[in-house]
């Protein structure tokens, strides 16, 4: 029901009682004195009793009305006719207000036995043990053992009494524990069956894993004799691989010192024919000259003698600091007579400033050199064979060397040992390798690559030493 704020009913689930007033009803009065929803519950004119959720409404601050809701507990009284305890339920004042026997509402419990005479175990039950608030809950009425138990409901100062003899309460024991007893047995036998069937399968497993390991330990013992028999032979082997290697690592020097000796052998072929020349049309000054740059190939054939060394254990006893352009220029007075006699064109673009590098004066020739005579042979079918050497300082020193030749076809292979694209007889393929293994130690990177308008590009970098560019500027 809604109710405005004198109490008439505006609006209800009962058209009936629209337009009724409760303005006196519990729930009403006690809605209006509080701020929340409250509960009630009174006796109305038939004796039953009425319980109510009520609470008021605001509408800008101001009392509209009160909204009601009214809950039947009697389908609890329903539920509980089916059993055959006496069941009671007493509000704070002690009164009933639910029972089985609805003439009891309204009543204390002493008044209600007074009342009503009781005629089956359960009444009689109710009226023996009315007072028995100073007794044990386990008596006997005219010869039945009936239990009381009593419980509080935390709502409104509730409690719940219920009287139930002792031959119902023994009927559920017993067939509680029937039914347990019936389990337990079945749980027994289960188990003893699960048991039995566990054990037959941990026998046979265990068969099966003894019979297993008798096939694994056979295994094992000939695996243990291949492994033998296999160490034995290795050992064999790795001491023909160590003679092998000994001899591959000899013959690979070897052809090292042949293609390192080569390029000054030549020259000193062509210095000692000008010579000779020199000295039959008497000009003896010239070909002392001549015998000079012969005895310095010498000297450089010897520290090429000694260098080669570092292909089989580095070291970097020899580095000092070098300039790049120095560098260049003494490997291209070596390169002279090939350059003359192949007639190639060679553009150099060099910076005023000094270029600074840590390395071995000799070696770092010697890849100046092999890269040189790699562009002349890769320039030898060009029509206008070119050179072009780039040097640069920056981050890194960077000397790049360009011809106009067929390009490198595996870029993969080329710095391996004996990799070569020459004709045989012309080279081993050793250069690259070696001039690798050079820059290498001394820091840096050697890389080729094919030119975008053909030939090849090879560029050596190596870590610049700005502090003595520094000093030499």
């Amino acid at each position: 029901m809604l109710l405005d704020k004198s109490g008439r009913v505006v609006a209800a689930t009962d058209r009936n009682t629209i337009g009724a007033n409760h303005r006196q009803d519990p729930y009403f009065v006690e809605a209006l004195r509080s701020n929340d929803t409250v509960f009630t519950s009174f006796e109305n004119d038939t004796g039953a009793f009425v319980f109510n959720y009520s609470r008021k409404v605001m509408s800008n601050g101001e009392l509209a009305g009160v909204i009601v809701v009214e809950v039947d507990l009697r389908q609890f009284e329903q539920s509980w006719a089916g059993i055959s305890d006496a069941v009671i339920v007493t509000n704070s004042e002690g009164k009933i207000i639910l029972s089985t026997e609805p003439r009891w509402r309204g009543l204390t419990e002493e008044e209600a036995v007074a009342r009503t005479s009781p005629s089956s175990a359960i009444s009689r039950a109710i009226q023996a043990t009315a007072d028995w608030s100073a007794l044990p809950f386990d008596a006997y009425v005219l010869g039945e053992a009936v239990m009381r138990m009593n419980a509080r409901i935390p709502f409104q100062g509730w409690s719940m009494t219920i009287f139930t003899p002792y031959t119902s309460v023994r009927e559920r024991v017993n067939g509680v524990l029937a039914l347990e007893i019936m389990g337990f047995a079945l749980f027994l036998a289960v188990a003893f069956y699960f048991a039995s069937r566990r054990a037959r399968a941990r026998s046979v497993v265990y068969q099966q894993e003894s019979a297993e390991l008798r096939q694994l330990n056979e295994a094992l013992q000939r695996e243990i004799a291949e492994r033998q028999k296999a160490e034995h032979h290795l050992n064999i082997a790795e001491q023909t691989l160590a003679q092998s290697s000994k001899l591959a690592a000899l013959g690979e020097m070897s052809a090292a010192v042949s293609h390192e000796l080569n390029q000054p052998l030549a020259a000193m072929k062509t210095y000692l024919a000008g010579s000779k020349l020199l000295l039959q049309r008497k000009r003896p000054e010239e070909a002392l000259s001549s015998f000079q740059r012969v005895d310095d190939l010498i000297e450089r054939m010897g520290s090429i003698t000694r260098q080669l060394k570092s292909y089989a254990r580095k070291g970097g006893d020899a580095f000092e600091p070098i300039d790049l352009r120095h560098a260049f220029s003494s490997a291209l007075a070596m390169m002279e007579p090939q350059l003359k006699r192949q007639e190639a064109r060679i553009t150099r673009h060099m910076p005023m400033e000094p270029v600074m590098v840590m390395a071995d004066r000799v070696r770092l020739e010697q890849v100046i050199i092999n890269l040189l005579r790699n562009a002349l042979d890769a320039t030898k079918t060009a029509v206008d064979p070119t050179i072009e050497i780039l040097i640069s300082g920056g981050e890194t020193a960077t000397l790049s060397v360009r011809d106009n030749g067929h390009g490198i076809e595996d870029l993969d292979s080329l710095f391996e040992p004996f990799y070569t694209t020459k004709a045989p007889g012309d080279g081993v393929g050793l250069g690259l390798a070696i001039s690798s293994g050079i820059v290498n130690d001394f820091g840096g990177r050697l890389t080729a690559r094919n030119g975008a308008n053909g030939g090849a590009v090879f560029e050596m970098k190596l870590p610049i030493l700005k502090d003595q560019v520094e000093a030499a500027e």
